[in-house]
């Protein structure tokens, strides 16, 4: 993502952000179940190819043919499950982490608001460039006193 183009499709408040995670975490859940699944059915598949000539006719062969084939079409499944969260003005971010980031404003600053799959709720920020590892709650401590980012609540 090239950062000084970026436009978000939506600014989300933590209110809102926090408003569509239900149905953002169904979605989420759902692509992570899928890709640990497909991660595993195409290891076995790929054991089951090695060394072995596909011959068409071959009953075998025509079944791992077909495996592959609805393989492929899970996958662009999980295509759809990131196309329905970019739908929803988030950006789905961490595969089988489940990382997904609400596009917001700090201080007149667009940042993301950044979730996991495991979190009960919005807890973190991050700058846009920053990633997961830049992650800070949205309370912060720091050496002088406690602030609190002011989002739009």
């Amino acid at each position: 993502m090239l950062l000084d183009e970026y436009q978000p499709k939506r600014i989300f408040t933590i209110k809102e952000a926090n408003a569509t995670l239900p149905l953002v975490r169904v979605i989420t859940r759902d692509y992570v179940e899928l890709s640990r699944e497909l991660t595993e059915r195409r290891q076995r598949l790929s054991h089951l190819l090695v060394g072995r000539e596909m011959e068409q006719g071959n009953p075998y062969s025509d079944e791992l043919v077909q495996i592959d084939e609805e393989l492929k079409k899970e996958k662009n499944r999980l295509q759809d499950y990131l196309q329905e969260l970019r739908d929803l003005g988030v950006e789905p971010k961490g595969g089988l982490e489940g990382l997904v980031d609400f596009p917001a404003m700090l201080d007149d600053k667009l940042v993301f608001l950044c979730w996991k799959l495991d979190e009960p709720e919005i807890l973190y920020w991050h700058d846009l460039d920053a990633g997961v590892a830049g992650r800070e709650p949205l309370t912060v401590d720091t050496a002088d006193h406690r602030r609190s980012h002011e989002f739009d609540l």
